[in-house]
């Protein structure tokens, strides 16, 4: 995958579209590595991109050996609900991973529903 500042700024642009606008704080995209790809909305106070970034990639891997465990090759998407944020992890295709910061005021659905758009669209860009 070669990734040009044109791909990062039309993937900008499906994401303000699909999830920014649907007020989504916060959305990036980053490889199964934990590298930031995309970054798009607002910064909430105090959120350390980096550390999310690593994290997330690292829950996916650990997620990735339980459902190996009760027989499912991988589970594609994640979501915790917290008491001001919520936050919902999707893989995108081949390693690339979607994470989604949204309050209460967006549902769940909406964000699975855009998130499945994006993915198709994002795949498009990548591949040209």
């Amino acid at each position: 995958m070669i990734l040009t500042g044109e791909i990062v700024s039309q993937v900008k642009e499906v994401i303000n579209e699909k999830l920014i606008s649907a007020n989504v704080h916060t959305v990036l995209v980053i490889d199964g590595a934990g590298n930031i790809l995309a970054h798009c909305g607002e910064d909430t106070d105090g959120l350390d991109a980096i550390s999310l970034a690593a994290l997330t990639a690292a829950n996916f891997g650990a997620t990735s050996q339980i459902a190996k465990l009760i027989g499912e090759t991988d589970f594609s998407l994640l979501y915790h609900k917290g008491e001001k944020a919520n936050i919902h992890f999707a893989r995108l295709s081949g390693e690339m991973i979607l994470v989604s910061i949204f309050g209460d005021e967006v549902s769940l659905g909406l964000v699975r529903v855009r998130v499945d758009e994006l993915a198709v669209l994002i795949k498009k860009i990548f591949e040209g």
